[in-house]
């Protein structure tokens, strides 16, 4: 069960925004569609994130996938454990596999709530 705290994209990523700073993942819907991750590419901490443009990459043993941010600011903490253990992806995309902390200058007007983001995983099938 996706948690109801979170806004998402369509494009599978997620943000949980506290106190002005968030917190971005993929989604289990992602995770499950990528399959067998090989690696990850992340931005450092004091990089800009702007939103719908890439913020790094994802590679499977199928396909190399962007990563685009919900969010715009700068990046103020990254999950530098999270290239060494893809595996938590699986495990737990809402939790300890976050990416990365962005402090928020502004939102995408495309985040959708959970109810919406599981109905259009639904119909993407």
């Amino acid at each position: 069960m996706r948690p109801t705290d979170c806004k998402f994209l369509k494009s599978h990523e997620w943000c949980r925004i506290e106190n002005g700073i968030a917190t971005i993942g993929i989604s289990d819907h992602a995770v499950s569609h990528l399959s067998d991750l090989v690696f990850l590419d992340l931005p450092a901490k004091g990089a800009s994130v702007t939103v719908g443009e890439s913020f790094g990459e994802i590679e499977s043993v199928k396909a190399v996938s962007s990563l685009y941010a919900p969010v715009s600011g700068e990046v103020v903490d990254v999950n530098s454990k999270l290239p060494d253990n893809l595996e938590w992806l699986a495990q737990e995309p809402f939790g300890k596999a976050w990416m990365i902390k962005v402090r928020v200058t502004t939102k995408s007007p495309d985040l959708i709530d959970t109810a919406a983001y599981d109905a259009h995983c639904k119909a993407e099938g």
